[in-house]
């Protein structure tokens, strides 16, 4: 199973560039084989993308934005759920993967199987949690106040959704 992110080469978006940087870094660290499409160049990975993001999961202005994940023809997410799933520490899960040998899952899984008395005594991390991305260090040299809520972070996403239909329209 191959990993498809959908990018955007030539995003006139920090942010979409930052977010796509934090996608592909942080399964690079992991070393999760995947492939990396781009939008801006090919039609057909554009088109592609926007059909098979379920509706329910398109934003109002019903374009979805890369980054978008998908395992083989199976959706994913978007950037957000992907962000959520690595602070859960569920990213094989939200990847449709199976954790890799030795990893705190994997190993937390046998232990229940076996019925083994240490299991309080496991962490249910992920192997990649003290990773950092480029992009992640540069949010944090760039980080905004803590203020800042969900219903913020949704604005700016249709701002710059805004911004690219006009870059369109030139």
């Amino acid at each position: 199973m191959v990993i498809k992110v959908f990018l955007a080469s030539s995003s006139g978006s920090t942010a979409i560039k930052k977010k796509q940087q934090d996608v592909v870094g942080f399964l690079e660290a992991l070393k999760i084989d995947h492939a990396q499409l781009d939008i801006a160049s090919n039609e057909d990975n554009r088109l592609w993308m926007r059909e098979n993001v379920p509706g329910e999961k398109k934003p109002t202005s019903g374009i979805p934005l890369p980054p978008q994940i998908f395992n083989e023809e199976m959706y994913c997410g978007d950037y957000d759920t992907f962000f959520d799933a690595k602070e859960d520490n569920t990213v094989y899960e939200f990847l449709g993967l199976t954790p890799p040998p030795g990893s705190k899952k994997k190993e937390i899984q046998e232990t229940k199987q076996n019925g083994d008395a240490h299991t309080s005594e496991l962490e249910d991390e992920d192997p990649a949690e003290n990773v950092e991305t480029d992009a992640q260090q540069e949010d944090e040299e760039e980080e905004e106040p803590a203020e800042e809520d969900e219903e913020s972070r949704k604005v700016a996403e249709e701002e710059e959704q805004e911004e690219g239909e006009e870059d369109k329209e030139d």
